[in-house]
Order: C-alpha cells, then sequence, then structure tokens
C-alpha cells in the first residue's frame, strides 16, 4: 500500500464587517451579522502532493482574487495551485471579491465599494495559516462513503412556460409568492443530494455534501448570512461534532428555491430543514469501501468572451467613470471588465 492517506481539517470565520457590500451590487450594504460566515476545509495528504478543498460562505471569489486564495493556501501546505479547490457557496448577503475589478474602481475613486482588500487579505491568510496548522493533526483515511438522498421542494427550473405559451426564465429565487411561479413544474433539476465522507476505520471524519440549487431564501435587506444551506450545515454539525461538515453548491445557474420560497423567515427555516433531511438520509444511505490511494485530474476549459458592444473596454471603461450614474452600475461594469 502507498503511503498512508490522510486528512486535515480546518474551518475559519470569514465574516464581512458591518457597512460593507453584499453580493457585489446590493445597495444596502451589511447592517447585522445573523449568522457568521465560515470557510470549512479539508487537507488530502497522500505520498503525491497534498488536495485542498475549501468551501467559503461568500457570494463570489473572481478571477485574480481566486487565484490569490489558490496560491497563498498552495504555498501554505506546499502544494500547487491547480490541487487547491476553492468554493463559493453563493448566498446573496455576502461578499463580492474581485480585485481587478475593485483596482478599476479605486481609479475613479470608488475605494472599497465592491469589497475591503485588506479585510480579504487578511481571511486568505488566515485560511491559510489554519490550513497548514491542520496538517499537526492530520487523522489517518481507511475508508471512503458515498451516499446520496433524493430533496424534495427545494429545487426548481429557473425556466417556465407562460400561459399565453412564452418560455421566460423569470423564476427566481423568492418566486413563490406569485401563484403562476409556483404551479409551474419543477422543470429539469438535480433531485439528488449527495454525500462523500472519509473515515478512520468506523469512525467518520468529514461529510462533504452538495446540492444543485442558489443558496437563497431572500437578501438584500441588510442581514449578512449563510441562508439555508448553511443552516443545515451547521444543524449537521451540531448531530455529531467529530465530523467535519462541509456543503458545496452544485451546479445550479439556472436552478433555484423559486417554487417553494415566498421570501419569509418562515420560508428560509423550511428550507434548511429540508436540506438538512437529505442530509441526513444521505448519511444512513452511505456505504463504505476501503481505499488506499488517491488521485488527481483537472483538465481546463476556454470560454469565449461576449462581443457585443455593451460587453466592450471602451463601453465599460466609460460606464465606470461616469458618475452621473448609480454606483451600482459603475460596479457591475468593473466587474464585467475584470472578468
Amino acid at each position: 500500500m502507498a503511503n498512508q492517506l490522510r486528512v486535515a481539517r480546518f474551518s475559519i470565520d470569514v465574516t464581512i464587517p458591518l457597512g460593507h457590500r453584499c453580493m457585489g451590487l446590493l445597495p444596502t450594504k451589511s447592517k447585522k451579522i445573523v449568522d457568521p460566515l465560515q470557510t470549512h476545509g479539508i487537507v488530502l495528504l497522500s505520498d503525491d502532493d497534498p488536495i485542498v478543498i475549501v468551501a467559503v460562505d461568500w457570494c463570489e471569489i473572481r478571477n485574480e482574487s481566486y487565484e490569490r486564495w489558490r496560491e497563498v493556501i498552495a504555498k501554505a501546505v506546499g502544494t500547487d495551485p491547480v490541487r487547491v479547490l476553492v468554493s463559493s457557496l453563493h448566498q446573496h448577503d455576502a461578499p463580492v471579491i474581485d480585485g481587478g475589478a475593485e483596482n478599476l474602481l479605486n481609479r475613479v475613486a470608488l475605494n472599497g465599494e465592491l469589497f475591503d482588500f485588506a479585510f480579504h487579505e487578511d481571511c486568505v491568510q488566515r485560511v491559510a495559516a489554519a490550513a497548514k496548522e491542520s496538517l499537526e493533526d492530520a487523522q489517518p483515511v481507511t475508508h471512503v462513503g458515498m451516499g446520496k438522498a433524493k430533496i424534495e421542494k427545494v429545487a426548481s427550473n429557473r425556466r417556465i412556460v407562460n400561459a399565453d405559451g412564452h418560455v421566460s426564465f423569470s423564476r427566481g429565487s423568492s418566486s413563490g409568492r406569485n401563484p403562476a411561479m409556483a404551479e409551474a413544474p419543477d422543470g429539469l433539476i438535480d433531485p439528488w443530494l449527495r454525500t462523500i465522507s472519509f473515515w478512520n476505520d468506523d469512525q467518520a471524519l468529514v461529510a462533504l455534501h452538495s446540492y444543485a440549487t442558489h443558496p437563497m431564501s431572500y437578501y438584500g435587506r441588510g442581514g449578512v448570512t449563510y441562508d439555508f444551506v448553511g443552516m443545515a450545515r451547521e444543524r449537521r454539525r451540531r448531530d455529531d461534532q467529530k465530523v467535519h461538515q462541509i456543503y458545496l453548491s452544485g451546479c445550479s445557474g439556472d436552478v433555484t428555491a423559486g417554487r417553494y420560497n415566498d421570501g419569509s423567515q418562515a420560508s428560509r427555516e423550511l428550507l434548511a430543514h429540508r436540506i438538512y433531511e437529505g442530509m441526513s438520509a444521505a448519511w444512513e444511505a452511505t456505504k463504505k469501501q476501503p481505499i488506499d490511494e488517491i488521485k488527481f485530474r483537472s483538465t481546463t476549459i476556454d470560454l469565449p468572451f461576449r462581443t457585443e458592444e455593451r460587453f466592450t473596454a471602451g463601453y465599460l471603461l466609460n460606464r465606470i467613470e461616469d458618475d452621473s450614474i448609480e454606483i451600482r452600475e459603475r460596479i457591475h461594469a468593473a466587474m464585467t471588465l475584470g472578468s
């Protein structure tokens, strides 16, 4: 058998300060902390370079800021940045981080309007330090577990067919208050929550959950939160604190909780309960098998940028510099140009 597989576990608070913008564009900045935003991660150790998985309760980490996370963490644990997998869960009452966009805004005296550079760098350094420190307590991994459970009444596709027969993609996260949106079928979704777990014989060490839906119930009111997916994750953590719980948002660009969510606190709690039940059921359905080797594969993808006039550098620079338009529009232009 190859060198003993091990897993190291770490968690760090990355809650934004009050007065910080959320989602990049929301007009109401953070007024109160409803839930502490968190980073949960693991480092998989073998006779090859370490593999790091990091899940962050932030809306987005984009472009060179994403590379900053990977480079700093990779250096801290002694691996290649390509082997550091960073995922934002995409809650909307949480920050968008894009260093290129923030630099463009700084040039027109909109410093800090997208995010706080010093706060972000502090988070990156603390997460990297926690990942490095966790290596001292890495635990042997003898088995991997796989489980899944069907989630009912959470996800629905944005795409609906209106009464007049026209197709609409307007079913957003809290569309359940609209009877037409609530009565339309779920559409194309992946109904399965999947859980991968790592074990040391009979002791579970890590549970890595993933489900495909936008993780928002309501947002934009100034309350910083990890929303219903974070609520479900924390409830699972309280079930057994020996197991490190991580949640990752699946492929959900066109999937929201829209059909089953009216934007109320009651809906948020109900959605959290349904995700929690799915996590618990996937855990009960888990089947273990021995593991003594791990391999890493990656590939690249090249997506062409849009070519319409409103996506050209000149148009976007003009928007960024135009102080007659709303700051949100200038931020959006900077984010687009940064990409």
